[in-house]
This record gives C-alpha cells, structure tokens and sequence, in this order.
C-alpha cells in the first residue's frame, strides 16, 4: 500500500539546482512541504517559487554543507517551522576528472567531508531527532552507480558513494525497529551542471560548449526530474536502494561477479 506524502516535510541539501532542485519540485507536486538547502541564494528562491507553485510551503537556507552546525540549522529550521520533519534527503555533493595517483591529501579529503562525512553528519543527526520525537521518518543519501561500478580518473568520487551505499545499507538494517526507513539513491550520468563543476575542481577549464552529461553517451544521460520521481515512488514504497537505470543496475551486478569485466569497460569509458 503506498504511503502518503501531503502535508510531510522533506529537508534537501543541494537543492539551487539539478537533482536537488528537480526532487524539491516532485515532492511539492506530491503534497509535500519543503525545506531548502543551497550556495546560491537566487538560485534556491527560484525553486521555492516552484514549489510555491504548488501551494506548498518552502523555506530556506544557505551555506556550505562542511560549516559546522549547518545540519543542525536545517533540522532547527524545518522543526521551527513546520513543527517536525518527515523526510531529508542528503543530495549536496560534486565529483571531479583526476588520476588517483595525482590526488592531493587535500582534495581527497575535501571531497569526503562534502560527498561523505557532511551526508552522513546530516542523517544520522535526523535519525536521533526521529528516535526521540517517537517519529517515523525516510532518509535518503544520493549515492551514485559508481558506488558499484567505478571509472578512470574518478576514483576519489566513487569512493566517497560507495561509502554512502555501504553506509545506508547498514543503518537501513538498524534503524527498521525504530520505523525509520533509509535509501541510498543511485543515479546514472544526469544532465545536470556536474560536469562543469567537476573541471573546475579538477583544476581543467571546461570548455563554453561543455554538454551537460560530460563524455557520456546520451543513451547513458537522463535528466533531473527522471531521479527526482523515482525519488517520490521511492517515498511511497520504501526500498532500499534507487536505480534509475535497469542497464546499469545490471551491469554493476555483473561487474560485481566478474570484477575482470569491469577492467575491460572501464578502459574503453
């Protein structure tokens, strides 16, 4: 039976653009009210006006996700002003191009404490306000399908989603008793601006052109909103895992039994 979502309140971090701001618009769509999380103010008060759009509530809150107490801040914000939370979704995170061997300390680092250790920071601080408050809840990491199937030059990115995956996976198991549901979601390459992002922190200038699935072939790119509502049916009908592509979930099965076919694809991708 599928749960219902009007009137519950969803925090999302990275939520000025791409995935972030598409799931702010689905869950608006579907009855939801809105907690927002972004850099960009602007850009963040044009998705509130989205979801406004649906006559649902919106708030919001800028900052960088690695700031101490800003996950705190959200939790705060949306209890102060809704009362409580139901759902969060930790979305916010960037990916760079760059030879694992060429990864500075402090690039790997970095990219955990945003990708990693800020997602993880923000659930597990959810989950405690959850258990105290009696309440059922969901939450949700965008993790990645290279948290099963990795490529040249991203290591340092898929490792930081697959110990998203691997993490809620784990606290899925303990947290049931508690009716706290958890997912890790993992999206194929999205037309998003990912990619411009990840020259920059990897130090390349993209070029005015850069499409906004990279190199990928576009039967391997899919848009925002294609996350953004399996997001929602996942909200609906709790599971563990959020495979947006039936192709790749199969091929990171495959690539899981014979660990030398990914050796074979990874050097031609």
């Amino acid at each position: 039976m599928a749960r219902e979502l009007r009137d519950q309140v969803i925090v999302i971090t990275g939520a000025s653009s791409g995935i972030g701001a598409a799931t702010a618009v689905a869950c608006a769509r579907a009855g939801m009210d809105c907690v927002l999380h972004g850099r960009q103010t602007d850009r963040l008060e044009q998705v509130a006006a989205e979801v406004r759009r649906f006559g649902r509530r919106v708030t919001s809150l800028t900052g960088d996700v690695t700031e101490a107490g800003l996950n705190e801040r959200l939790l705060d914000t949306a209890e102060r002003e809704f009362g409580h939370f139901d759902v969060v979704f930790a979305n916010a995170g960037y990916g760079f191009k760059k030879a694992s061997h060429e990864l500075t300390d402090a690039e790997l680092r970095q990219i955990f404490e945003v990708n990693f250790f800020a997602a993880t920071h923000l659930v597990c601080t959810a989950a405690r306000r959850l258990i105290q408050a009696g309440r059922p809840g969901h939450l949700l990491q965008c993790s990645s399908a290279v948290a099963r199937l990795t490529l040249r030059n991203f290591a340092a990115y898929s490792a930081t989603k697959a110990a998203q995956h691997h993490f809620c996976r784990a606290m899925r198991m303990e947290l049931r008793s508690q009716r706290i549901e958890v997912a890790s979601v993992h999206p194929i390459t999205t037309a998003t601006n990912f990619f411009n992002r990840a020259a920059q922190y990897g130090r390349m200038t993209p070029a005015p052109d850069t499409a906004p699935h990279g190199d990928a072939p576009r039967w391997l790119v899919q848009r925002p909103e294609t996350v953004a509502n399996a997001v929602v049916r996942c909200l609906r009908h709790p599971r563990p895992e959020v495979w947006t592509s039936g192709v790749t979930r199969l091929a990171a099965a495959l690539m899981t039994y014979f660990p030398r076919l990914m050796d074979v694809v990874g050097q031609r991708v």
